[in-house]
């Protein structure tokens, strides 16, 4: 996680009030995190940084392109992905993340690295069925798709079989117990 160092922000010398941060999320920030699921990232990342006497606020907003596989067609394509994520760090005797928007860092810190809330933003503003855009609007061509198109089964043809009046006799049975009728 040494590659990472660019995503801390010291506040210590900051003055209050509004601050903005800009990221470009590529293929080696996710390296980091032995990520491998996305081909290809083209992720632009800002964060809206409001320093307080007592607390700090922090906006992240992500948008940008994932390259991810076609969950039919097993496809590449480009995912646009969009994200927001509020996160309110205050300080405390120790640390404490117990809570997911609420960040509690010990008094003597002077830095918070984001990469974490990053990552975590990215990988759950990725949808989790993805689907190639030319196959939801139908002029996707390939392999995958005409073998499952000869696979299909038709429901159009009808099943030419005669409809059983007769009923199995065990089931006749359980028939006479509820009604009464005993044989």
């Amino acid at each position: 996680m040494k590659g990472l160092k660019e995503y801390s922000i010291s506040f210590v010398g900051l003055k209050d009030g509004s601050h903005e941060f800009q990221y470009q999320i590529d293929n080696k920030f996710f390296e980091e995190f032995q990520y491998t699921e996305f081909n290809k990232v083209n992720i632009s990342a800002k964060i809206d940084f409001i320093k307080k006497s007592t607390l700090l606020e922090l906006f992240f907003t992500i948008s940008g392109t994932i390259n991810v596989p076609c969950d039919v067609t097993n496809e590449y394509f480009d995912q646009e992905i969009s994200g927001d994520f509020s996160l309110v760090v205050k300080f405390g005797p120790e640390f404490n993340d117990e809570n997911d928007e609420i960040l509690i860092l010990p008094y003597e810190e002077y830095q918070i690295n984001v990469a974490q809330y990053i990552y975590e933003l990215v990988v759950l503003s990725a949808p989790s069925k993805r689907i190639h855009p030319d196959v939801l609007n139908g002029t996707m061509k390939s392999e995958t798709l005409e073998k499952l198109k000869e696979l299909e089964i038709n429901n159009n043809k009808t099943v030419e079989e005669e409809p059983s009046t007769s009923t199995d006799p065990r089931w006749d049975k359980l028939k006479d117990l509820l009604t009464g009728k005993n044989e």
